[in-house]
């Protein structure tokens, strides 16, 4: 497998958050994923996503510890009617969008990133 194929099998996975079964279930109770939401607010085309490969530091702790990148929040920036917007949408198939050490760093980074840059900061 190449390079280029390896990171995209990473970046699929990661956008499948808890995996399909929990996105099933999420559209089942007629609420949409994390990555849905942010679609419909962005301007089309316009989202860069911020820390798609963090995981949680709990592996091993517990035998029946899944890892999922991301950590339940995706995070990055984007447009809204062409003004930039720095973005969260905590992930409910990853571990019921629990906030965790990384995942909590990763809505800090942004929130850090729209003072910097002068830009308003949406969850």
């Amino acid at each position: 497998m190449s390079k280029i194929q390896e990171l995209q099998s990473k970046i699929a996975e990661a956008q499948l958050g808890g995996g399909q079964v929990r996105i099933d279930s999420q559209h089942k109770k007629g609420k949409l994923t994390a990555r849905e939401r942010l679609t419909l607010l962005l301007d089309e085309g316009s989202f860069e996503e911020i820390g798609m490969f963090v995981h949680n530091r709990n592996r091993g702790m517990t035998t029946d510890q899944e890892q999922f990148p991301g950590d339940g929040v995706v995070t990055g920036y984007g447009t809204v009617n062409g003004r930039l917007v720095y973005v969260f949408s905590q992930d409910f198939t990853v571990y019921g969008g629990s906030l965790s050490e990384p995942h909590a760093r990763k809505i800090c980074r942004i929130m850090d990133l729209a003072m910097e840059n002068g830009a308003p900061s949406s969850a």
